[in-house]
């Protein structure tokens, strides 16, 4: 995410990013739509969907509302000659998100480095208004923490989270699920269990979500099962085409068919069983070497000897170096 550094000096000053900006008005909305009933989590034949990208882009439902607000605000004062009055943002732009929505009093730093709203968890959604407009800013009441709790440090699954406030995104689920383009590394595939894109274990043991998360009163974040941990045998069988229809106006595009595909390959992987073999045969064949990489692996998770034999046979076929190394590491785990 070295795109971040690209833009350090906006981030830390916002008159950079709207030329006599005196104002930021930070907003929250909440997407918690329940939790997925334990049986479905923990069924490995699922793969799981983060539950911010159950419903529609944020991005889309949240700017629109926040455009509305920002015309609203404009009837305050005459648009400055020359410059734009307000710019809008919804993860999109040069903004420190949580710093300014911390600094407003929405909510304090957790451990696992999430904003958490007292009486909302942090289960939410921020956006920003840029404004050249002078607001008198809120009065921002003393806020709780973490205190002793670290149930998201203990609990997540590739050790992402160091130390209390620290994140380390290259072994972040969500992070490689979704921003990562390459090669998960080996040692890190069989800790990301079923999730195919994102992961909210940090946020779901979390007391402050477990007793106080909010329902949304946002219908377009609402989804169906099949939108929340859809079957792993479905997903490896669609094309780029039926990727898109059904996944549109979703952030699961994100990582791409390929990125997607790989993540699939690798909790069909960590699914491991004969069944699960038989979902891989269309990623073992993918025209992306991506693709094959992770299902090669994938297929070396299988104790049956159904396995072996399917790698030998790939490896016959395979002319990528890179699949090659994969599949012979699959075949000798032990060199």
């Amino acid at each position: 995410m070295a795109y971040l550094n690209r833009s350090a000096e906006k981030r830390c000053d916002p008159a950079r990013v709207l030329d006599g900006a005196r104002t930021i008005v930070s907003v929250a909305q909440s997407y918690f739509t329940g939790r997925l009933p334990e049986p479905v989590r923990n069924d490995p034949s699922r793969g799981l969907i983060a539950s911010y990208a159950w419903g529609q882009d944020y991005h889309d439902v949240l700017l629109g509302k926040l455009k509305e607000l920002a015309e609203f605000i404009s009837t305050l004062q005459p648009q400055v000659t020359g410059h734009p009055f307000a710019l809008t943002y919804v993860d999109s732009g040069p903004i420190l998100e949580r710093d300014h929505a911390e600094h407003a009093g929405l909510g304090f730093y957790g451990k696992n480095t999430m904003l958490i709203a007292p009486k909302m968890g942090s289960t939410f959604f921020l956006g920003e208004i840029l404004t050249t407009l002078e607001i008198p800013p809120s009065p921002v009441a003393g806020m709780p923490s973490c205190g002793s709790c670290t149930r998201c440090l203990d609990v997540c699954p590739t050790h992402a989270l160091p130390t209390s406030y620290v994140l380390d995104s290259t072994l972040c689920i969500s992070y490689l699920t979704i921003e990562y383009k390459g090669i998960i590394p080996r040692e890190l595939r069989a800790q990301m269990g079923n999730h195919v894109f994102g992961c909210d274990d940090c946020q779901d043991c979390c007391p402050w979500n477990q007793r106080f998360s909010q329902q949304t009163q946002e219908d377009a974040y609402r989804a169906v099962l099949d939108r929340q941990a859809p079957l792993l045998a479905d997903l490896a069988r669609l094309s780029e085409e039926e990727f898109r229809q059904k996944f549109a106006g979703s952030p699961v595009l994100r990582p791409g068919y390929a990125g997607f595909l790989r993540n699939v390959a690798v909790a069909l992987g960590n699914w491991g069983t004969r069944e699960a073999l038989a979902a891989l045969e269309p990623l073992l064949v993918d025209p992306n070497s991506l693709v094959r990489i992770h299902a090669a692996w994938a297929a070396g998770q299988v104790s049956h000897g159904t396995a072996r034999f399917r790698l030998m046979r790939m490896a016959a076929m395979e002319t990528e170096a890179d699949v090659q190394a994969e599949i012979h590491a699959s075949l000798n785990p032990h060199i």
